[in-house]
């Protein structure tokens, strides 16, 4: 059964991501904030040392580091994050991520559709 996203794709809404994050003790928490045909947006909290393993997604990703730190692994190579910054992964690339402390990243999620090049 999946999760009801907090914003109804039919009514206009404010959230403060600052008052949605949950975080449990020893743990990683999502929460579905839209979904729509072709995007999805998830919130997430990280116990510090808690990590997702390695994987992969068909779709375009984006993921906002709102606060804390975490180490992203982008096609089996580290690289440290922290609040503010901003990561782009096409589909397909192997990914994986490992809060370093406390963590809460925002992650939108694309359906891209084939490029057509014209001659």
């Amino acid at each position: 059964m999946s999760e009801k996203p907090l914003i109804d794709v039919a009514q206009e809404k404010i959230l403060s991501l600052a008052e949605e994050t949950k975080f449990a003790a020893n743990g990683i928490v999502s929460r579905t904030l839209l979904r729509t045909a072709t995007s999805r947006i998830v919130l997430f909290g990280f116990a510090e040392g808690q990590e997702l393993t390695e994987h992969t997604s068909t779709q375009s990703a984006v993921v906002q580091i709102l606060s804390g730190e975490c180490e992203f692994s982008l096609g089996g190579k580290p690289h440290a994050a922290k609040a503010g910054d901003l990561i782009y992964m096409p589909p397909n690339l192997a990914h994986a991520v490992t809060a370093t402390k406390q963590f809460s990243m925002l992650l939108t999620l694309s359906k891209t559709e084939p490029v057509s090049v014209k001659s």
